[in-house]
């Protein structure tokens, strides 16, 4: 009995607007998927890989059946392009592990794999990379035509040469893994690859025990190094697996003959998996001296589709049919031919964000900094018409006049003269003074200017009122 237990971790990086990476982590299966292709289509082809690997699995979880799985969601995510235009051209790597049932009866681990998504292998504390990367700069990297260290920095080193959901029909790498007591496996998408290099990977999965806590550790290292892409970390542990000492542990590359049995290609303990040759059937010839037919997608620029570089310095052109490529070993590098490739147009985003101009000012940013300058603006409009909305009457320069505003002022705001009457102080009978000193308030201008009215003419009566006799 195989128990095993996973942690899996995702990121968007530092650079990018989406993440596009999708990955599953159950009981028997884990997978990670790394999508390409316009401004959605990598994220569909990603999700749409994940969940038909998933159901068709669980169907068969056999090695064959896995195998099945990858050419069901190849099928799927083909159709789904064909069909809709805003997905055409869309793709995605794929590796996923699944524990099954072997021939001889015991527990074994399916592994499958196409594009540069990789899985590597922690066995008596040492990492090795079971998975090859198809992709141009590493096919000639296996057949000695370019060493490691140019592949890094080659100009083709994003350029697949295998994807799922780009052809109707897709080659699968598959392997048969023999795992012990203390293994660990780990599924990655390039995210994590381009910026962590294998001894740090090794570091991180020697010192973190705990699987999530590792693909959560390796994560935040990718993105302190520069998280220039998505990065997405599947970490299995084998809790309990094949008892013989680690040297006996054994990974298999596996072959599918007519009758869908497996067939093991090269069987052994501890085989140099660091760069293994592309395993089972082949159709496309090895790359040679001589012009080779290579089917290439590009990452992030898929044929007829405008989508965002996946790296700066990428060149926009893709191989929409196969193309004749000559292989040169560097530095005498030849571009592949012109007039065989189709120019991909860019829209302005795309433009901006490969060449680093800074987000122009859009409506979005505009109502942004009105609604952040209408707050202020509605304070001091609610605070003025407060400190104006009243009216009184007070004594100026011995002159009755009317203010709008607060008596004293609000908040720096004060009072406006409306109206300097020409009655005066002496107009006004005597006790109605004091009242005219402390100010009196009136709701409107046309109140006001009646009190004073009222006023005087309350003076004028008292002044023609005829006096009483005592008797």
């Amino acid at each position: 009995m195989t128990v095993l237990r996973s942690g899996l971790a995702t990121d968007i990086g530092r650079a990018r607007e989406s993440n596009e990476d999708r990955a599953a982590a159950s009981d028997t299966l884990f997978a990670v998927a790394d999508g390409m292709g316009g401004a959605r289509g990598g994220e569909v082809a990603a999700r749409m890989a994940i969940e038909t690997l998933q159901a068709a699995y669980e169907r068969n979880p056999t090695i064959a059946g896995l195998r099945e799985a990858f050419v069901a969601a190849n099928g799927a995510i083909w159709e789904q392009s064909v069909r809709v235009d805003g997905l055409r051209g869309m793709g995605t790597t794929l590796t996923a592990a699944g524990l099954s049932v072997g021939a001889d009866g015991r527990d074994v681990i399916g592994l499958a794999n196409v594009g540069d998504s990789r899985a590597y292998l922690m066995s008596g504390g040492a990492i090795k990379q079971i998975t090859a990367d198809h992709s141009l700069a590493e096919e000639r990297v296996r057949h000695g035509e370019m060493t490691e260290a140019e592949a890094e920095v080659h100009p083709h080193r994003h350029i697949l040469t295998r994807a799922l959901g780009v052809a109707p029909e897709v080659d699968i790498d598959l392997w048969e893994l023999h795992l012990h007591t203390g293994d660990r496996l780990l599924l990655c998408s390039d995210g994590l690859t381009n910026e962590v290099n294998v001894e740090q990977i090794g570091q991180v999965l020697r010192s973190e025990h705990d699987p999530r806590k590792a693909a959560r550790s390796l994560v935040d290292r990718a993105n302190a190094n520069g998280g220039s892409d998505n990065v997405t970390v599947v970490v299995v542990d084998i809790l309990v697996g094949e008892e013989e000492p680690p040297r006996s542990s054994s990974v298999a590359r596996v072959s599918l003959d007519e009758a869908g049995a497996t067939r093991l290609e090269e069987p052994g303990p501890n085989p140099p998996v660091d760069r293994p040759a592309p395993a089972g059937p082949r159709t496309q010839p090895p790359v040679d001296e001589d012009a080779t037919t290579i089917t290439t997608v590009h990452r992030g620029l898929l044929p007829a589709v405008a989508s965002p570089a996946a790296d700066a310095g990428e060149e926009l052109f893709v191989a929409a049919a196969p193309v004749a490529i000559q292989t040169i070993s560097p530095p005498e590098y030849r571009e592949p031919e012109r007039e065989r490739l189709t120019p991909v147009r860019e829209t302005r985003r795309e433009r901006r964000l490969r060449l680093g101009v800074p987000r122009r000012i859009t409506v979005r940013v505009i109502l942004f900094f009105l609604l952040i300058l209408a707050v202020p603006a509605g304070a001091v409009a609610v605070v003025r018409w407060y400190a104006m909305d009243n009216w009184y009457v007070a004594i100026d320069h011995g002159n009755l006049a009317v203010y709008q505003g607060r008596p004293g002022g609000f908040l720096g705001i004060q009072p406006k003269l409306l109206d300097r009457t020409d009655v005066t102080t002496k107009e006004v009978l005597a006790f109605r003074l004091r009242d005219l000193r402390r100010t009196v308030t009136e709701p409107s201008l046309q109140a006001a200017e009646r009190y004073i009215a009222n006023l005087h003419r309350e003076f004028v009566a008292q002044q023609n009122s005829t006096p009483l006799t005592r008797l």
